[in-house]
């Protein structure tokens, strides 16, 4: 399990967040069979957004979505994350690897190239904010840094790191963001600024002072305060994260409904069945003749398809099964209203 912790310093000039992903990032590892790079990648992606989620969002109910569109041999690296403490994420090319930089270091700017930074705000009431910003490096800590300066005029501080073993497995992963707020004095800046070329790398301190002393010596001399969380219900003053996805066995078998009836027979004299794979998770299901036969047509007037681009919005079956995605976002990026007429 993860950790997240957060609180104030310089006189609530500085807003700090902090993480703990070690768990987090090796269960993505293992799941997606990642190579040590490419673990070192989504573990930053993963803990930036889970970082922007609580930095972001007003309710538990928002998401952050993070794709890195690089031309690097990852290719697409996607991360959805909530103030819920959950995140999911997958790698386009998930054992693509390079080797190292001159300086010994993995090698994940390299990894994820250069290209764009397309972020995702999905509220609570259905509306969805897209905006997107050049990759300046492909090292994540630094886009993301930039994003946020770009679109939220706050200078912050990113610092996120995993450091991965000699076996891939995962030693430690996290990050940190410092927020300057507006009319933070420039001697607190200098402080700041002072104290981050001090400590050095983010990656060999977490993994040697672990997440909250690392923050302290972060915030040494700037009075840092750490918020008590036990007042909001978190008894062990963090806020619990965890890789989490929101595929199912329901869902592995509403997508079959894309198939026709003669399709889904060919599946069944062909495989015995079906098999579908989550990309999120790389979680596999496997669906049976029975539960394949169960699927009946649908329904006379019983489908709704996106106007944009024909999508599948709804769904109801003449024996009563319904699919409905209302509220979601579509594939083309339209929010989903049922109150729209059925695509002819």
């Amino acid at each position: 399990m993860g950790r997240l912790i957060r609180g104030l310093a310089a006189e609530g000039n500085l807003r700090v967040l902090a993480a703990d992903t070690t768990d987090v990032t090796e269960e993505a590892r293992q799941r997606h069979g990642l190579s040590a790079t490419a673990t070192a990648a989504m573990g930053r992606a993963m803990t930036g957004g889970l970082l922007l989620a609580f930095l972001l969002s007003k309710t538990r109910r928002e998401r952050v979505g993070l794709r890195f569109d690089g031309d690097g041999p990852l290719g697409g690296l996607m991360v959805e994350a909530g103030p819920d403490g959950s995140v999911r994420a997958y790698a386009q090319n998930p054992q693509a690897e390079l080797p190292l930089r001159p300086d010994g270091k993995l090698n994940v700017g390299g990894l994820v190239g250069k290209g764009q930074l397309r972020v995702s705000r999905a509220l609570s009431n259905g509306e969805i904010y897209d905006s997107s910003t050049e990759l300046v490096s492909g090292e994540i800590a630094e886009d993301l840094a930039h994003y946020l300066w770009q679109s939220e005029q706050v200078p912050s501080a990113v610092l996120l790191g995993v450091r991965v073993r000699g076996d891939g497995s995962v030693q430690a992963a996290g990050g940190v963001i410092i927020q300057v707020l507006p009319e933070a004095p420039q001697a607190v800046i200098d402080h700041l600024e002072a104290n981050l070329g001090r400590v050095g790398g983010i990656t060999p301190l977490l993994a040697e002072q672990g997440m909250e002393r690392s923050v302290e010596l972060l915030l040494e001399g700037l009075g840092y305060q750490r918020t008590d969380l036990t007042v909001l219900g978190f008894k062990e003053n963090f806020i619990p994260l965890r890789f989490q996805c929101t595929c199912s066995q329901q869902k592995a078998l509403e997508a079959l409904i894309f198939f026709d009836h003669h399709e889904r027979e060919d599946m069944i004299a062909q495989d015995g069945g079906a098999e579908a794979v989550c990309h999120w998770c790389n979680q596999r299901y496997w669906i049976t003749p029975h539960e394949i036969r169960s699927l009946a047509e649908p329904s006379t007037g019983g489908e709704v398809r996106c106007p944009d681009c024909g999508t599948l919005w709804y769904f109801q079956t003449a024996d009563g099964l319904e699919v409905c995605h209302e509220g979601e976002t579509c594939t083309c990026g339209r929010e989903v209203r049922l109150g729209q007429p059925p695509r002819a």
